[in-house]
């Protein structure tokens, strides 16, 4: 590993470069000096991020059991304490926050050590039992390597950063069903409680060629009967992991309890498959224990998904401080296994999302949490720009490698987009064959990110108005052609349709830039598109940001809004790092 931080209790630490001491930092105390030493941080791995959640070192992948519990927010997370890859020996390594932005870490709540997770622990979900009693239920690899739900409750209830977890002595509560391979029974979702006081939690499996959600049913928490017919399956998927499913209000931003069924909420069915998190929206049917999706899902890229890009193992959970939904997600890294190993690390967390269903009722709209705007510094702002054809523009005085940007675009001479018939094309395909060198007539116009000043290296995420048989259409894309000099890196060109009229709202896109990360916002959240991107030259300082438009016909910026990104404080816990719970309490 380059590069290591460590933090010891008493705040005295030593930055390592290349295995060489060279700096003792007794000092680092205080924000003015952390930010300084972030900046040494970032000259040597360019691609760490300021505001994104990742551990100082070793592989991260899934968020598990996030939660909102006497005044804390939690987050576990997969992690693997020994390599930049994943393997054996997984752990839940823990840290909170008091407001989804700063992180301190803690010791691991969960580590193998018994017949039933001897392997690893592997991921799974948090439940608030009544009377404000938390619990966990995961995914124990066992001795030999079957997967098997686990129970784990705290030591100590009344402590609130919940520290310590304790293993039930008789688990495992579930293990694999007849038919049922024995890896292919993973990552038990948040339970809920039904009208009759039964509780119930579904399973990702993989039978008879169908993907599927396993429901059990329990009246304690311990004992669990698995339900004659799954809660829902899908012949058109493969192996679900990581499945999601709550409630969503018909007619509010506000997020709603698990367990909460009435006719003002619909339902939510989420799966990870195929490297991406898609979901459908129906009717829980309580009586029947059947869930009746407005549409099934069709294996193709009409699929509703909740990010286009790199976005996976997603968790939601309901934060009864704001009363809201808050959705969080594992972005993996699009350079090689042997880069994770010289980088020293591997994963970030997305920033958190509140989630809500939108008023057509049709799917989900996602947006930064309100919080993030709190690292907001140095604002710069255009109104009313005119974007004529070919035109490129800086957005100067922010730090282009770290920034937060809003920009609304209004569109003239709608009638003279072109014409394309969207039920025969997939988004991607477009974006990929008609990237933002190739000039349309409404379009491509957007942002170019993490470019270099004469534009050699450039992320470009744009959009393009189309005319359909009845309405108009908005494409948005990701294009990463250009987005680095290096030759070895995915550079996957991500695209999705946004449901938007652009007759009656201006086109719209909210972009977090993050130094390897590009997490951008189409239509007000409707359509989200999340990048990785490493850059050769257009890294830290020698980063820039433009708007710009390559479409035949003319936009306008109605409003540019960007900010420089302050740094969050993140540290992780189980390992040196770890900020002591005194100094967490002080923040």
């Amino acid at each position: 590993m380059d590069i290591s931080l460590f933090l010891f209790v008493g705040f005295s630490c030593f930055l390592l470069i290349n295995g060489n001491k060279v700096e003792d930092c007794d000092y680092l105390t205080d924000k003015t000096s952390l930010q300084s030493f972030h900046v040494l941080l970032q000259a040597e791995q360019p691609y760490r991020t300021a505001y994104h959640f990742q551990s100082p070192q070793n592989w991260l992948n899934d968020p598990n059991g996030p939660m909102y519990y006497k005044g804390v927010y939690h987050l576990f997370y997969q992690y693997n304490p020994n390599s930049a890859w994943f393997g054996d020996g997984m752990v839940w390594a823990h840290s909170a926050s008091y407001d989804l932005i700063n992180w301190f870490g803690l010791d691991h709540a969960l580590v193998p050590s018994e017949p039933f997770d001897a392997i690893s622990c592997w991921s799974g979900s948090a439940t608030i039992l009544p009377g404000d009693k938390p619990v966990i239920l995961y995914t124990g690899i066992d001795a030999n390597y079957n997967q098997v739900q686990n129970l784990a409750n705290p030591k100590n209830e009344s402590d609130p950063l919940l520290v310590e977890w304790v293993k039930y002595s008789r688990n495992p509560l579930m293990t694999p069903p007849d038919g049922v391979k024995g890896d292919n029974f993973r990552d038990p979702t948040t339970a809920w409680q039904g009208p009759d006081g039964t509780w119930k939690v579904v399973i990702g499996s993989y039978s008879n060629s169908q993907g599927m959600a396993i429901l059990y049913q329990s009246q304690d928490f311990v004992h669990w009967t698995m339900h004659r017919d799954p809660l829902y399956s899908s012949s058109k998927t493969e192996m679900w992991e990581c499945p999601d499913f709550f409630p969503v209000s018909i007619n509010s931003t506000n997020g709603v309890d698990t367990s909460v069924e009435n006719p003002s909420v619909r339902h939510v069915m989420k799966a990870s498959f195929n490297s991406h998190d898609y979901y459908i929206v129906g009717t829980y049917v309580t009586e029947q224990e059947r869930f009746l999706p407005d549409a099934d899902f069709t294996g193709t890229s009409s699929d509703l998904r909740f990010d286009y890009g790199k976005f996976y193992a997603s968790k939601s959970f309901f934060d009864g401080k704001k009363n809201r939904r808050i959705l969080c997600a594992w972005v993996n890294e699009s350079d090689s296994m042997e880069d994770d190993l010289k980088k020293g690390w591997s994963g970030l967390q997305s920033i958190p999302r509140q989630i809500w269903l939108d008023l057509n009722g049709k799917q989900l709209v996602q947006w930064p949490v309100e919080e993030l705007n709190s690292l907001r510094d140095n604002e710069v702002y255009v109104y009313d720009k005119q974007l004529e054809s070919g035109s490129v523009f800086e957005v100067s005085g922010i730090t282009a490698s770290q920034a937060d940007i809003e920009i609304m675009f209004e569109l003239p001479k709608l009638e003279e987009a072109e014409f394309i018939d969207t039920s025969l094309v997939d988004p991607q395909l477009i974006c990929d064959k008609q990237d933002a060198s190739v000039t349309g007539k409404f379009g491509p116009f957007g942002l170019l990110a993490l470019a270099t000043k004469d534009l050699t290296e450039q992320t470009a995420i744009f959009f393009r108005v189309f005319r359909d048989h009845k309405d108009y259409k908005v494409l948005m894309c990701s294009d990463q052609k250009r987005s680095s000099l290096r030759n070895e890196l995915d550079k996957t060109t991500y695209g999705a349709f946004v449901d938007i009229d652009p007759q009656r709202e201006m086109v719209s896109l909210r972009t977090l830039i993050d130094h390897s990360i590009i997490e951008s916002f189409g239509g007000k959240g409707r359509s989200v598109i999340t990048t990785r991107v490493y850059p050769k030259l257009a890294i830290n300082d020698e980063a820039h940001l433009f708007a710009f438009n390559n479409g035949s016909l003319s936009v306008r910026v109605s409003r540019l809004n960007a900010w420089s990104m302050n740094k969050a404080q993140i540290t992780a816990g189980g390992e040196p790092g770890t900020i002591s719970e005194d100094f967490s309490r002080k923040k």
